[in-house]
């Protein structure tokens, strides 16, 4: 059933602030990527600056 409310019970509805599972996972993917690409990156200038590959 729909229950009708009036506007000063929407300004105290609190909710969908938990951090879920998903959420994290996300968060720590991002960083696990972002991390890769500063190694890659600083990988390069290294080999770049000093010359040598292998």
């Amino acid at each position: 059933m729909i229950k009708i409310v009036n506007e000063e019970e929407l300004f105290s509805i609190k909710g969908g602030t938990s951090l879920s599972s998903s959420f994290i996972n996300a968060i720590a993917t991002g960083a696990k990527i972002i991390l890769e690409i500063g190694r890659s990156l600083g990988s390069a200038l290294r080999r770049t600056i000093s010359g040598k590959t292998c």
